[in-house]
């Protein structure tokens, strides 16, 4: 792995969050709520989202931050592999029963030819090797171009993201994982999400490099 273990060790791993969407818990002790599905936070409470479980393996916080906007915006690829690794390396110590298949959020075939890959897919290689579990790329596709989430206020995320997704062919396993770079709303991851159960998905992780505060 690329990265030194003093690096490694400062980089901003998440600590106790919410079962259901990673969001950071204050004032409870790791050992006894890791990955408990009782540690819920308010909003999943009132408002559960449609998927069962997620495990982001960083804050959205320096240096973790830089890292994915260059992986985005800059081509820097190598960013994909070590974070990646260090996304699986993080997940064989706290999956449970291991998903049949890993789903990378899709970019639209427009934003996809711009960009010339899609980071979520570059992400979820290295997992998928180390895990060994498969990986389809394929399966899910955007039906149309939407606007850049992270240029959107909260309150408007998760009408951009409605209905934009697209099953291609049925559905072959019951428990995937939904991988993606950053979560913060949780509007696409959710969307995505509705769009597997109704095709047949009875459980449905996300796994995320780095959970974002949520915006208002």
């Amino acid at each position: 792995m690329d990265i030194c273990p003093g690096c490694q060790t400062d980089l901003p791993f998440q600590a106790t969050a919410c079962y259901r969407c990673a969001l950071p818990l204050y004032g409870i002790a790791r050992d006894t709520a890791q990955e408990s599905i009782t540690s819920l936070c308010g909003r999943c409470l009132n408002d559960p989202p449609g998927y069962d479980h997620t495990l982001s393996t960083f804050r959205y916080a320096h240096p973790v931050d830089h890292l994915i906007h260059d992986l985005k915006f800059n081509r820097k690829l190598a960013i994909a592999r070590l974070l990646g690794e260090l996304m699986a390396q993080e997940l064989k110590k706290r999956v449970g029963t291991p998903p049949q298949m890993i789903i990378p959020v899709p970019l639209h075939p427009a934003r996809l030819r711009e960009r010339g890959y899609n980071q979520a897919t570059e992400l979820a290689r290295p997992i998928a090797r180390e895990l060994n579990i498969p990986i389809d790329y394929r399966l899910c596709q955007r039906q149309r171009a939407t606007a850049i989430q992270s240029d959107l206020p909260a309150s408007e995320r998760l009408r951009n993201v409605k209905g934009v997704f697209h099953v291609t062919k049925k559905l072959p396993v019951h428990h995937v994982a939904i991988v993606d770079d950053v979560m913060t709303t949780g509007a696409t991851v959710a969307e995505l999400a509705a769009t597997l159960r109704h095709a047949g998905a009875e459980k449905i992780e996300v796994w995320v490099c780095a959970r974002a505060a949520l915006l208002f």
